[in-house]
Parts: structure tokens; sequence; C-alpha cells
């Protein structure tokens, strides 16, 4: 991805876009901090607020005539904030004083000529920026027709700081026909300052501003007085007086805020009026505002949160990494690596911003550049290999038949949680469906495509295809809703049905009929399924006909949330993944339903007591489903080679396989060894081989007060450790651990323990 479209990217964040009063604002005020430190009694705070944006403070925080209020969103739930009223609260109790310092001093000189809010903000801004500047004010007195509004020693007061930093003030000075004008770069015409403008032969270099006094804006006159400080800068520095002039004055802002949970809150009234807010009338008025952002991604996903930032930060991070080739890149792979891929921000978000997409092109930037260690995600790429593997994927017609109408793809995950269910799905479409109905077992790929491995990806998929031509190009069945979105994706010649519609279409051709499991459900939605508007629905008529009440959770059908493993957060980050499981478990008291193997799996680690669709349609009424203990990576591999076995041996009359030599090796685990074994993502398998190796070549250490053996094996890049003994029939696992260094030469018996 080029720079241009990471910035496109970055760009539809809004979160860091001003709030609709501060943009409003003339010169805009950061009036949410403002109001923030307003509502805890912070005065100096508050007021050095003002005077961080106000020329003078003294002046415009009791006279602004706050155009920021009739933007304001607390107006859509009680009434908007009095800004004007609090302003002057705050100039009352708040040091308003600040440290100003003009930049060093410039060859250039400045007339400004009348002493309104304009001139005044004028001179001051030139001044700063280190031209010599010269008020002439016609009058006896600086600041003109603001006598008329404010005590005389307010207004002296404030504008004192002109000549404290230099500025040359020429009082009863009346300018007329512009000679005495001649001799600086640039003159500044003041038409707010209430006296009668001079007449000034138009030149180069005349700057005019301010509107007539009467009716006119103290904010927008300060504003304009700003405006033309820029514009002499520009002209005198000889840049151009327009670029990156775009929102200077008030503008729309982008900033989107939702209401839906703030609740209504009206204005305290002001107990004396002609004296103003109190302290605590003050704060409580302060406090009434809603401080506006946007921050929808981020409250509805754990993983933003968890980051302690928003998609604009993360953009620059990974856009930044992506152009940089040095340095290990670890907070940014941290970063891409722990998001789930569930598009719940793209869902969420005003303006369409997908994390997803974001993390995935970081992921690219990682993989093309060899900055990915195999750590992230070889485990899940393993596990994939596997399912695609002899011992697991097959592709055959009906048994009995040499034509498929229709083949059934349950998905490599559904057959490891439910190969039961797989079973007894296959047998349901084959009673109930014509034509043929054949079978295809193997992962779609998608471990591939959220690791960025795009070649495995394009192989995985190109298999998929190969089966589906092979089989006489049927209808596929999916269970799976990451299968069917990745089909749908990758393979638009196939024509897909979800397994959901046509177990609602079988069930309406032979009537509704009550599941012992009917109950009331609260249905989890895959977050793959978050657009399958379709697929939602038919689950929800599948349950309604076997007599289930359901319940919608708070975040579903397209606003749905992750369960934690999809896009391989459960792989890169464990903790996250489980914590984002137990949020979305604590949604409901009510059991849940989902038509997910993984999602029913990662509910289930966190103890929600949750159904797979397939358990409401063929699960005993003896069997409490919901509570069904979750299923680890071990038994899920096993589970998709005995799926197979079982369907070859019983409906296609084919032979068991020879085992291998390793899987003689029986196993006695301890259950806290076996969940330590799944958080280290160690297989059944890989203790299996360990032991075969150490016990056949005798490469092993052993303790001779224990007895136990500690023992290794390198298989791929991982090294793994097993600490056993021999009881009765079996090997007792007592630990086993994995590492990636290389280890040297062992071979041979030697001693484990102590001297």
């Amino acid at each position: 991805m080029d720079q241009k479209s990471w910035r496109e990217l970055e760009n539809r964040c809004i979160q860091e876009e001003a709030p609709p009063c501060t943009a409003r604002c003339p010169i805009h005020v950061d009036v949410r901090t403002f109001l923030r430190k307003a509502a805890a009694g912070d005065w100096d705070r508050a007021a050095q607020v003002l005077a961080a944006a106000m020329p003078f403070p003294g002046i415009l925080g009791r006279i602004c005539d706050h155009p920021c209020e009739q933007v304001c969103r607390r107006g859509e739930a009680g009434g908007a904030i009095s800004i004007g009223e609090l302003e002057r609260a705050v100039v009352k109790r708040g040091d308003i004083t600040r440290r100003r310092a003009p930049l060093p001093q410039k060859e250039q000189r400045v007339a400004v000529v009348g002493s309104g809010l304009s001139g005044l903000t004028a001179a001051l801004d030139l001044r700063l920026k280190g031209y010599g500047v010269t008020l002439f004010e016609p009058g006896d007195q600086l600041g003109s027709a603001l006598w008329h509004l404010l005590p005389g020693q307010i207004i002296e007061a404030e504008t004192a700081v002109l000549e404290t930093l230099g500025v040359t003030v020429r009082l009863h000075e009346l300018i007329d026909g512009g000679s005495r004008l001649k001799v600086f770069d640039a003159v500044y015409l003041g038409l707010d300052s209430g006296a009668e403008p001079p007449l000034v032969p138009p030149a180069s270099g005349l700057f005019i501003g301010g509107e007539p006094f009467r009716g006119y804006s103290p904010i927008s006159a300060v504003a304009e007085g700003r405006r033309a400080a820029v514009s002499i800068d520009r002209y005198l520095q000889k840049v151009s007086a327009a670029a990156g002039r775009e929102r200077e004055g008030p503008y729309e802002s982008r900033l989107y805020t939702s209401l839906e949970s703030i609740p209504p809150r009206t204005a305290l009234p002001m107990e004396h009026p002609e004296s103003g807010y109190s302290d605590e009338e003050a704060r409580t008025e302060a406090g009434r505002c809603i401080q506006c952002e946007c921050m929808e991604c981020v409250k509805n996903c754990l993983f933003l949160e968890r980051f302690k930032a928003y998609p604009k930060q993360y953009v620059r991070q990974i856009s930044n990494d992506a152009t940089v080739v040095l340095g290990a890149h670890g907070a940014t792979r941290r970063l891409v690596n722990s998001c789930s891929l569930c598009g719940l921000c793209a869902a969420t978000c005003p303006n369409d911003l997908s994390m997803a997409q974001v993390c995935m092109e970081g992921r690219r930037s990682l993989v093309g550049r060899g900055k990915m260690p195999a750590s992230a995600h070889e485990f899940a790429l393993e596990d994939m290999a596997s399912a695609m593997g002899q011992r697991a994927a097959m592709a055959c017609h009906e048994p009995g038949k040499e034509v498929s109408r229709f083949v059934f793809f349950p998905g490599c995950q559904l057959s490891g949680v439910y190969p039961e269910h797989v079973f007894s799905v296959y047998a349901l479409l084959r009673g109930n469906l014509g034509g043929g109905t054949g079978l295809m077992l193997r992962c779609c790929g998608v471990p591939a495509k959220w690791a960025a491995r795009d070649g495995l990806f394009e192989e995985a998929i190109r298999a998929v295809e190969h089966d589906w031509n092979s089989l006489g190009q049927p209808v596929l069945i999916v269970a799976c809703p990451t299968c069917y979105r990745i089909f749908k994706e990758r393979l638009p010649q196939v024509e897909l049905v979800s397994l959901w519609h046509t177990l609602a279409g079988i069930s309406e051709q032979s009537g509704p009929r009550q599941s012992p499991l009917a109950r009331r459900l609260a249905v989890h939605d895959p977050c793959t399924a978050r657009h399958e508007t379709g697929m939602q629905d038919a689950v929800r008529s599948l349950l309604a006909r076997r007599g289930c009440t359901l319940e919608e959770l708070s975040l579903s059908r397209t606003e749905t949330e992750c369960c934690g493993y999809g896009g391989l957060m459960s792989t890169a980050n464990p903790p996250l993944a489980r914590d984002v499981a137990a949020r979305r478990a604590r949604l409901s008291e009510t059991d849940y339903v989902t038509y997910c193997a993984m999602c029913r799996n990662a509910l289930a680690v966190e103890g929600k007591r949750v159904l797979h669709v397939l358990d409401v349609l063929f699960s005993t009424p003896e069997t409490d489903a919901a509570a069904r203990r979750p299923c680890g990576w071990s038994e899920r591999r096993e589970n998709r080679y005995r799926l197979k076995e079982r369907l070859v041996g019983s409906l296609w009359g084919g032979s068991r396989r020879t085992m291998e030599a390793y899987e003689s090796v029986l196993l006695d685990i301890p259950d806290e060894v076996m969940e330590r074994m799944e958080e280290r993502r160690i297989l059944r398998e890989d203790v299996q081989k360990v032991i075969y190796h150490a016990e056949t070549g005798r490469d092993r250490f052993v303790n001779p007060e224990s007895g136990r053996s500690l023992a290794s094996f390198t298989l791929g890049h991982v090294t793994y450790w097993v600490e056993y003994s021999y009881e009765g029939s079996a090997f007792r696992i007592h630990n086993a651990y994995s590492h990636r260094m290389e280890i040297g030469d062992s071979s041979g018996l030697k001693v484990w323990g102590s001297e």
C-alpha cells in the first residue's frame, strides 16, 4: 500500500476532529478542555485554556457572543451548555495571565490603524511574530468603543501587554490621506474601532478588516484581526496567502458523537443572574458537557481499547513501520497480530474505517519484509496443514453414486469439535436431497489468509476448487460462516448455499418439531456472518421451528462481536482472546446458541453455557449439551482424523489405515498438565513423538530420585521437552514445554536431577 492510500485510511478516523463547539468558534477555543477543567473547579487551568486561544481573555471572556452554543451537542439532550456564562465565571476566578515573548525582531514594520478588537488582535499577533508594530488610535485610549461595554480598568489591564511586548502606541493620531503610512511595509485598517475610518490612496500591502461596531460579533472581530495578521505575515514573507487556511475561522466539524447513551440533563438556573454563576453552579453547568468524541469502534472492541489509542494513531504507527526497513517492529507486530479481523470497527465507524484492513496490510508488510517471526502463526498454519493432509481431507461422491448435485463442506473446525454432528448432518442431507450429495473434508485456508501467507492461502483455495471440479462442480453446502465468506469472495464461480438455509428448508417440508433442548436461548452471531442477513434469518427460523424462544444480544447481527478466535487472535495474544470471549459471555445470563464451532468453543472455555445449533437438532435430552467441555487443539485434530476413518469405513467400505509407530505410545495426561499443554500449543501427538524417540533411542535424562525421564525432540522449527514416567501400561506426563533454540547432540542416557 502506498503512502497516499495510508493517508486516506488515516483520514477516515475522525477522533482527532475538533468538537462542533470548537469548530464553530472563529478562533477555535478548546471548549471541551475548558469545560472539563471548569467542572473540576480548576479555575486557573480553565482560564489558561481560554488564554491560549484568546488574545485578550479578560476582555473577550466577558463579552464573547459564544456562537459555539448554537452547535453544542448537549442541546439535543437537555439544552446547550451556557459556555458564554462559564467564560465570564472563569475569567473572574482564574489566572488569565500568559507569558508571551516575541520571535526575533524582523526588519519589516507594520502599521495598525484603529484599536477595536480586530486591530488590537492584529497588533498583538504581528508583534509576537517579530514585526515592528505601531498602533494608531485617533482617540485617547486603547479599546475604542469597548469602553462602553466594560470597566476601564479591565481594558487597560488587558491592553497593557502591547506596550510590554514592544508595540508602539500612538494615541490621538488621526491618519488622513495615508502619507504617514508610506514608511510601513504593510498596513492593517480595522473598521471596528468605532471611529470614522481614515482616508487611505489603495495600495499593495493594505489590509482591511473588522465590522461596523453596531451589531457586530466580538469573537468574529478578533478572528478577523488574527486572519489579517496571518495574511500580512505571508505577504511580507512572500509565501502563498491561501495555502493551508481552509479551516481558519468557523467550519463544520466531521466529529461524530453518539447521544444514544447520554441521558437528558437540563441546565441549573443561576440563583443570582445579576452576578453570574457561583462556584458550585459553574461546576455543575460545566459538568453537563458530554466531552464530545467519537470512539465508537473503541467502545465496542476490547482489542482497540486494550492498546489504549484509536484507529488514526494505529494507522500512523503501522504505516510508518511499513515504510521503515530497519528495526524489529515488535510493538507493531503485536498490535497487528492481536486484531481478530472481525470487522466490527467498520460496522460501527461513521466512515467505515476497517482496522481489519489496516492490520492485514500491516501483517502483509511484515511478512513481505521478513519481519514476521514464524512463531507468530506457525502453529495455526500447521493445524491447517493437518486438516488438508491425507489423514483428514477427502472429496467423494455420495456412496453408490457417480454424480453429485450437492456436496457438503462442514469445514475443519466443525469436523474437529463436532464430528458426530457432521456424521448426522451428512446422513440427513443424503436422505432429503435428491441428485446425490457428496462430501468434502478440508480447510478453506483462512488461517493462511489471516497470517498474510498469501501463497499458502492460494494453494488452499486451489485445492478446494480442484475437489469441486473433480466432483462435477456441484452446489456447495457450507456449514462454517468463515468458509462461506471465503468461498464467496474467492470462488465466485461456485454456487454456494449455507447449511442453515438447507436445514431450514428441510424443516419447513417436514413441519415444526420440538427439540428436547428447546428453551430460551440468546443468539450469538459469528463475526464472519456479520453481513449474511439471510444466514442469520435461517438460523433463527430453524431454532424457532424447533421450539426455541430467542433473545437478541445487545451486539448482534451486523454489529456482533468476535469470540476471540478470529484473525488468529487466540494464537497471537491468548490473554486478550480470552478476555474478548469472557466479555461476550457476560452480555446475558441466558444460555447462548451459535452456528460456529469455534465461537461455541471459545465461549465455553470461559464457562459460558452455550449450544451449537446442531446440538438443538441432534442432541438427546439426557445430554446437557450446553455444559459440554470445550474441545482442545489435540482433540480437534484427532477428531478430524477419526471422522474421516469412520466415514470412509462405514460409508465407502474403506479399510483402516496403518498406524504410525509413535501412535502406539499410550499416554496418561492429568487435566492440569493437559491445560498447560493447550496454553503452550503442544499436542498429544507431539508428546507421543518425543517419548517414542526417547524410548527407542534412549536419548533422555533420568532423575535417579524420582525415576522420571526428561526427553526432547525437534519437530520442524520447534523443540519439545517432556517430563514423564512409565506407570502401568501408559506413560504419565508430568510436564511439557517447547522452544525454538537449537540443542546440540545429547544422544545417550544421562542423569538428570540432584548431583
